[in-house]
């Protein structure tokens, strides 16, 4: 049997869900609890294995207190359907990074820093460090 790929906005959405539930430092137990869900069924919509219907997505927007509309930005365009210039998203690594534990928690640290030389600083020393010459 062959597993059907997540849907890329599915996946887009439960990236989303994890990247506000990790700001907000919130466990998938507790949003799972807040949802009336085990954690595994908050694993598999974090995942897009799961869709996320419509009144679940209003009850998930409002526990972790964004707008519905927050889950989607950035998202891909549907199959198809072509770019436009307007549409860009954003990087895909970039909601990836900051759905995890480290990428957060560089996130934060880093906008801590009020001197703004040191953050250029330390953007070019970890871009030496990554082997890359240009921003």
């Amino acid at each position: 049997m062959v597993k059907k790929a997540p849907n890329p906005i599915d996946k887009h959405v439960g990236s989303r869900v994890r990247m506000r539930r990790m700001m907000l430092g919130m466990s998938q137990e507790k949003l799972g609890d807040a949802l009336s869900l085990t954690f595994q069924q908050v694993q598999k919509y974090e995942k897009g294995t799961n869709r996320i219907g419509a009144s679940r997505l209003q009850q998930i927007s409002l526990i972790l207190q964004v707008p519905v509309s927050f889950f989607f930005e950035g998202a891909p365009p549907p199959p198809g359907k072509p770019m436009s210039f307007g549409d860009a998203p954003s990087p895909a690594y970039v909601t990836d990074f900051l759905a995890t534990t480290d990428g957060l928690t560089l996130t934060k640290a880093f906008m801590r820093l009020n001197n703004a030389k040191l953050r250029r600083r330390i953007v070019e020393l970890v871009q030496e460090m990554a082997g890359e010459d240009e921003p």
